[in-house]
């Protein structure tokens, strides 16, 4: 009985602090924030996780895969340039 009893207590303060951190982090302000706002939405918008995501600044529609590989080249590019940059300049 006394193991139990334990238990759930453990399990209670696993879930305050848990509940503690997610109010210390941010979370349940932007969650709030979003769940507001999608209901105070004229309409109800076709899908709601897309909602969420924009109101939360996820870019949606986006084939991020494709942005990291941009990046990356671009990255690469930038670096030849500023040697070639660095060799006409004789340093």
């Amino acid at each position: 009985m006394w193991k139990r009893s334990h238990e759930m207590q453990s399990a209670e303060a696993k879930k305050e602090e848990f509940q503690k951190y997610l109010e210390k982090s941010g979370v349940v302000d932007a969650l709030t924030k979003v769940l507001v706002g999608l209901y105070e939405a004229p309409e109800r918008p076709a899908n709601a996780i897309d909602f969420v995501k924009e109101y939360l600044g996820v870019p949606v529609g986006v084939d991020l895969e494709e942005l990291k590989n941009t990046i990356a080249a671009q990255r690469e590019e930038i670096e030849s340039l500023k040697k070639q940059l660095a060799e006409a300049k004789g340093v």
